[in-house]
């Protein structure tokens, strides 16, 4: 205070001083989307409320395994093996932190409140918690309720007292990252029955319903994100993103128009619906023999889209491509089947589908229709709201209200374990069909 010439402020958290700065020095907040395949993270100016930039990367953890099973499993091996995957994810978020400041032209020690919100296997690795609870069902979280600690606990080096705050958990795999979803959305003054569908490696999806929230976890896999398709990529330049079939023509759009490189998710879905409406594909996920696309290599049928140039190979989809993507539309599509059962609610009933989530921005709805992997609905029903949960993450860090909002909402959150719901396995086989159609009492029924 001596050295300021008793010119300062002061940021005070829950009482306690943590930090003491110049007048002029910027206080600055760092919201932070931790998911299972990206990470993404805010900068704000916790004065004005103004986001100065944004930054995202991949989860490094994704060497550790790309699904959160995986990454449980690895953890358990060893103590030394779970602080690697603590530390790995730690150092990342370090890394966006300086890029992030640099970027604004401020410093990384004038951080002085951070949020990080992530599905509950993420929440757990990244605060150092046991996860043994999360690798067998009931797959128990270790804790449900929001945490306040020191950001150096878990070595994030911003202000050397900086508070860091997570969302409240729900229960299993439902996380402190879908309730920022559901904030950001404003869950609690929905009066329609609404879906709420956060797409990612882990996909959550919330029933809201007079008054109340029903939630479940599918885990649909890193199959949107390009990953276990032969020519899946993450969206990057020379990624197909846009496919169709007029008059027997493949024609396609990539990213940044560059030379086709691979498939991200929007085109991996474009592309099956259209070789299913093209009868190319069966409502099966069987490839059709005889298809002017079709043909056999490696003792396995594929699709031709592009065909191979000096430069680049072929970009096919392969029979073991479809199954994979099967399983994660299928994943996502029991869930929300299931929670319709629980609420005794009708597909037609649905009036309005909130779709969320990277992949979910820029998945063409009625593609994703065409393959089963949402019910069928007029389209004005749905809307994509891209991060949300990175927006509540926003919402969270820069008010106390909301967070106090956020430990409100998952309390009202009923959670359903699908794995023990008795019809489950039955819906989730008919929910790997392609093509329109309804689910009535786990059966599958055509829709025209």
């Amino acid at each position: 205070m001596r050295e300021l010439n008793w010119e300062f402020q002061v940021s005070v958290t829950d009482g306690e001083v943590v930090d003491l700065t110049t007048v002029s020095t910027r206080r600055l907040g760092l919201a932070v989307d931790l998911g299972t395949t990206k990470i993404a993270a805010y900068l704000a100016d916790l004065t004005t409320g103004e986001i100065l930039c944004a930054k995202g990367a991949i989860n490094p953890q994704v060497s550790y395994g790309e699904d959160i099973t995986s990454r449980i499993t690895n953890a358990l091996r060893s103590k030394e093996a779970a602080a690697s995957l603590q530390d790995c994810v730690t150092n990342a978020i370090g890394d966006l932190a300086d890029t992030l400041c640099q970027l604004a032209g401020v410093e990384l020690k004038d951080i002085v409140d951070c949020v990080i919100v992530g599905n509950t296997a993420m929440h757990h690795l990244v605060l150092g918690l046991p996860v043994k609870p999360l690798a067998f069902s009931p797959f128990v979280a270790v804790t449900q309720n929001s945490v306040d600690i020191k950001a150096r606990q878990i070595g994030l080096h911003l202000a050397p007292a900086a508070s860091l705050h997570l969302l409240p958990n729900v229960a299993g795999f439902v996380g402190a990252d879908h309730v920022a979803m559901l904030l950001a959305i404003k869950a609690v003054e929905i009066r329609q029955t609404t879906l709420a569908i956060d797409i990612g490696t882990n996909t959550e999806v919330s029933l809201i319903r007079e008054g109340q929230i029903i939630a479940a976890s599918c885990a649909s896999g890193p199959a949107f994100e390009g990953a276990h398709i032969k020519y899946g990529m993450r969206a990057a330049s020379g990624a197909i993103e846009r496919l169709s079939i007029v008059n027997q023509v493949i024609s396609y759009q990539t990213i940044e128009n560059a030379p086709p490189v691979g498939l991200c998710g929007s085109g991996i879905i474009d592309a099956l619906a259209q070789l299913y409406l093209s009868g190319t594909v069966e409502d099966n996920g069987r490839i059709a023999p005889g298809s002017p696309y079709a043909r056999e290599t490696e003792n396995q049928f594929e699709v031709l889209l592009v065909p191979a140039t000096a430069r680049n190979p072929a970009i096919t989809l392969t029979q073991n491509d479809i199954r994979e993507i099967q399983l994660a539309k299928g994943a996502i599509r029991a869930g929300i089947q299931i929670l319709l059962q629980k609420s005794g609610c009708t597909e037609e009933e649905i009036e309005h589908v909130i779709i969320a989530g990277a992949f979910g921005t820029y998945v063409d709805v009625s593609s994703a229709i065409d393959i089963g992997m949402f019910p069928v609905l007029p389209l004005e029903r749905f809307s994509q709201v891209g991060n949300a949960a990175g927006l509540g993450a926003q919402m969270a860090l820069l008010s106390l209200k909301e967070r106090s909002q956020a430990a409100e909402l998952a309390s009202r959150i009923k959670y359903v374990e699908l794995a023990v719901v008795p019809s489950f396995m039955r819906t989730f086989v008919q929910s790997n069909y392609l093509g329109r159609f309804r689910i009535v009492n786990g059966k599958r029924k055509g829709y025209n």
